[in-house]
């Protein structure tokens, strides 16, 4: 056998490893995202919120608050959903001093709900003492939960429903329910409905060990199989995402929610939360945050979801989390009649699906220009950004979406790309990877974060975006005059 030629050995050698900077993936590598190719823009489901003013104004912000964030196991993991999203709702109607009767509508949203109170949005009213007579609901847009409630909220209020709107969200991934195998369901409801002492010996013979075997809770799509890191981890490999670039995101957000916690930046925004049993402890910061974080630390980690050729690690990813989340809405001129100073108002909103076998957390790529065209505005007129950061792959795969004219002009069916997120308004207070994420909590930890950093730096106009399962996307355009 003859020996290859230089040229043969060149060509099938492989290609030098992206060792990129983040600022490199965006600013120089943003074609490198993934798209079908020329002309076969997709039809991507759609639904955009433009013009929103009512009979009675916009739709306010009075106020919000959370609960500290904390990783599943620790410090609130003896607190359900309901004791999480009744400590927020009811620090943020005392707080903001709302006449509770004034309230019409209560929304929380919430992925893994409690299987003995399934509608959250009802089980705060009552936590919360609120009066009965308010109705409550529970919505579920996975991690844009907390999200759907708020503009569900404002859906009502536009539409003369009601004038003021309790939302927000829960997660208790600490209590999440823990299931049996089918055979073994079938069993116990054989069970509970045989009559005699002979009927219930003839259903537990037939029942077999592996019955007993608990299905494990699994993160992951119904319709593909495979979990959010997984997911996440394709599109790390599709859209050329260096593990530098993925670590240098995950570095941003623990150093500046280090810095917003030392400075109290946070203070006004978490609740003081005492948990159960004994309420004896108080938690008042998020336990993820980790200010001593490196690069060196961070490139020290192994790859979670992808052992041999993966670039995610528990480092660069956000944290399974409890917490909650709660926000006030009120029409404009009820809130100016009754003297409330308003965070901000909700300039429009958008949601925007699309297959979630491809680019699973790329929605924001979809929504963010279509709630920037529904407000009228440029990426270049926000203030501030704010995006959830399940992963960092995924932040970085939908900047370069923004930026990249392929993917404006292949995914979008635009001449022009979003524009390229300036790192000095993205996450100024960090964001999911180092404080958490509850799913049904962070859309409002999101929002209120926004809006008060844009009440303290003195600026009006901020997005933010969340990635959600099942390809959703959720942007939402916030002004503060």
């Amino acid at each position: 056998m003859s020996e290859p030629t230089a040229t043969a050995t060149a060509e099938t050698a492989l290609p030098p490893p992206n060792e990129a900077s983040v600022e490199d993936e965006v600013h120089r590598r943003a074609d490198t995202v993934w798209t079908r190719g020329e002309g076969s823009a997709p039809a991507i489901a759609r639904s955009i919120a433009r013009g929103l003013r009512g009979d009675r104004g916009r739709v306010a912000i009075v106020d919000g608050c959370r609960t500290p964030f904390a990783k599943s196991g620790t410090d609130l993991n003896d607190m359900d959903v309901v004791d999480l999203a009744g400590v927020a709702a009811g620090e943020l109607v005392t707080r903001s001093g709302v006449d509770p009767a004034s309230i019409g509508l209560s929304i929380f949203g919430v992925v893994v709900p409690a299987l003995h109170a399934p509608n959250l949005g009802r089980e705060v009213v009552f936590r919360a003492s609120l009066p009965m007579t308010i109705p409550g609901t529970a919505v579920n847009l996975a991690c844009a939960s907390s999200n759907r409630a708020i503009t569900s909220g404002a859906e009502a209020i536009l539409t003369g429903q009601t004038e003021v709107v309790l939302a927000g969200g829960a997660e208790s991934l600490s209590n999440v329910p823990i299931q049996y195998s089918k055979s073994a369901a079938r069993r116990l409801m054989e069970f509970s409905k045989a009559r005699s002492v002979g009927q219930r010996l003839s259903v537990l013979s037939k029942v077999r060990p592996k019955d007993l075997v608990p299905v494990p809770p699994a993160i992951a799509e119904y319709t593909t199989g495979q979990t959010m890191g997984q997911s996440a981890e394709k599109m790390a490999k599709e859209n050329d995402i260096s593990r530098r670039a993925q670590d240098e995101i995950a570095l941003l957000s623990h150093q500046r929610a280090a810095a917003a916690a030392a400075e109290g930046r946070f203070d006004d925004q978490i609740v003081t939360t005492f948990p159960r049993p004994g309420y004896d402890e108080a938690i008042s910061r998020d336990n993820g945050v980790r200010s001593d974080s490196s690069m060196e630390a961070l490139a020290g980690l192994k790859p979670v979801f992808d052992k041999r050729y993966g670039s995610l690690t528990a480092g660069n990813s956000s944290p399974i989390t409890d917490g909650a989340s709660a926000v006030l809405l009120m029409s404009e001129q009820k809130a100016k009649e009754d003297g409330f100073e308003s965070l901000g108002y909700i300039r429009s909103f958008a949601y925007a699906s699309l297959d979630p076998a491809s680019q699973l957390l790329q929605g924001p790529a979809y929504a963010a220009p279509l709630a920037l065209e529904a407000a009228g505005l440029e990426l270049s007129d926000i203030d501030l950004v704010e995006m959830h950061e399940a992963f960092a792959a995924q932040i970085v795969s939908n900047m370069k979406a923004f930026a990249s004219p392929k993917f404006a002009r292949d995914e979008l069916g635009r001449s022009q790309p979003m524009g390229e997120i300036d790192f000095e308004t993205y996450n100024v207070n960090g964001g999911s990877i180092a404080i958490g994420h509850p799913f049904g909590a962070t859309g409002g930890r999101v929002t209120i974060q926004l809006l008060r950093e844009l009440e303290r730096r003195g600026l009006n106009l901020g997005l933010m975006t969340v990635c959600a399962a099942g390809g959703v996307g959720f942007a939402m355009v916030v002004e503060r005059e």
